[in-house]
């Protein structure tokens, strides 16, 4: 595979020709192929990362964004396909776990093909009801303020206009797929499945990543880490040692 391309949806920043296994990396909410490029260090080279690029981000900025999960979990799917004729995995966080555990059920119900295992990150299980108020269509001083809560989007950001105007309509169709989700009961997956969470995290209890269970019939692990939704960054480290570890 090769370095990422113009509107392309699979980004492999060390292409490794010869793994064994791929790592497929969707992002939060805002975020983008970007916030995976360094991950490749922490694995051997049986594992090419190959984080996913959503488009209205990165080198796709000027592509227009989707708002409901439906139609970007099919052409995230379709993307894939060249991808798989190796072994995969996929992780997810927030949002991009949302994403991964449909497009995983989507790779099922129409391709056959499954992950040798699914990590999920920061996002309560599918199938528990959301109890927090939607935000995709709250003024942008109100969001900025949320955003300032969730504490994943850095000061210089938030206080810069110019950024904000790109920044923020990529955010509310990123909240607006999350928040216009609706769980369809399907048959439990095959593959391992783990579950990471942070232990300040106000946006998702222990209990609600727990439920995540259900959704197979191999083995459950839930792995809790110090801090709070944005845990993936504050713990990077210590996640990604306990990522290659689980990879093999």
């Amino acid at each position: 595979m090769t370095e990422l391309a113009a509107n392309s949806w699979v980004a492999c920043p060390k292409p490794r020709p010869s793994a064994r296994l791929r790592l497929f990396c969707l992002p939060y909410a805002g975020g983008g192929a970007w916030s995976f490029r360094a991950w490749t260090d922490y694995f051997s080279s049986n594992v090419e990362v190959c984080p996913i690029e959503l488009p209205g981000r990165g080198m796709r900025l000027g592509e227009p964004t989707l708002t409901r999960i439906e139609p970007l979990v099919e052409a995230i799917a379709q993307a894939l396909l060249p991808y798989l004729d190796k072994p995969f995995a996929c992780f997810g966080h927030s949002m991009g776990g949302l994403l991964g555990f449909e497009l995983v059920r989507y790779l099922r119900r129409n391709h056959g093909f499954s992950p040798i295992h699914l990590l999920i990150s920061g996002h309560r299980a599918p199938q528990v009801p959301d109890p927090n108020p939607s935000i995709h269509a709250l003024s942008d001083p109100a969001l900025r303020e949320k955003l300032r809560h969730l504490n994943g989007t850095p000061a210089a950001v938030l206080n810069h206009p110019e950024l904000m105007k790109l920044f923020l309509p990529v955010l509310r169709a990123d909240f607006a797929i999350v928040e216009t989700y609706r769980y369809s009961p399907e048959p439990p997956l095959k593959c391992p499945l783990t579950v990471f969470g942070g232990l300040q995290d106000p946006e998702v209890h222990p209990d609600d990543l727990r439920a995540w269970q259900n959704q197979t019939t191999a083995a459950f692990t839930l792995k809790l880490f110090p801090g709070d939704h944005f845990f993936l960054h504050s713990e990077q480290l210590h996640l990604l040692q306990f990522l290659a570890q689980t990879l093999g």
